[in-house]
């Protein structure tokens, strides 16, 4: 009997070994992306980082497309972005900021100092409606049409050249 129990361990270790085995062939582990691409975009409330007060993100495309920009100040590829999108701005394209996991005076004292290119600041504290979109580490970039279906995706700092993409879509 003392021989099975000192054998027992190691049968835990072989079964729970199969069962993760068996599990990692029948997922797919690559990160999908474009996966929200064509879909209805989360329907969330955030708060305003001005007022405090609750903002339906929906709501925000009932006049027309709009892009969702999730950032942080303590993200040095934002800073990089920054100037692209007060540029953007600038050409009348709509834009939303969210703060993803960042506290609102920092939020604040960023855009302060790199330029504000967003119609409303939102503050998403807890990252919950950054797990809602799927982003994988900030900056991100959705175009939500009128209708709320996420348009496109851009995972990292826009360039020029993407956000010409992005505003000709926008339009």
């Amino acid at each position: 009997m003392s021989r099975w129990l000192a054998a027992l361990p190691l049968i835990v270790m072989l079964a729970l070994g199969a069962l993760f085995g068996l599990y990692a062939l029948h997922r797919n582990p690559q990160v999908q992306p474009q996966a929200l691409v064509g879909k209805p975009m989360p329907d969330l409330t955030l708060p305003d980082l001005d007022s405090g007060r609750p903002v339906r993100l929906r709501e925000l495309t009932a006049e027309g497309p709009v892009l969702v920009n999730f950032f942080a100040s303590w993200c040095a590829p934002c800073e990089q972005e920054q100037p692209v999108l007060v540029a953007m701005r600038a050409r009348k394209v709509r834009i939303v900021g969210v703060a993803y996991k960042d506290a609102p005076q920092n939020t604040q004292a960023f855009l302060t100092r790199l330029g504000d290119p967003f119609a409303r600041r939102l503050v998403d504290r807890d990252g919950r409606a950054g797990v809602e979109f799927g982003v994988t580490g900030v900056p991100e970039t959705y175009l939500v049409g009128r209708d709320g279906m996420i348009l496109a995706k851009h995972t990292g700092p826009l360039n020029e050249t993407e956000a010409a993409k992005l505003a000709a879509r926008a339009r």
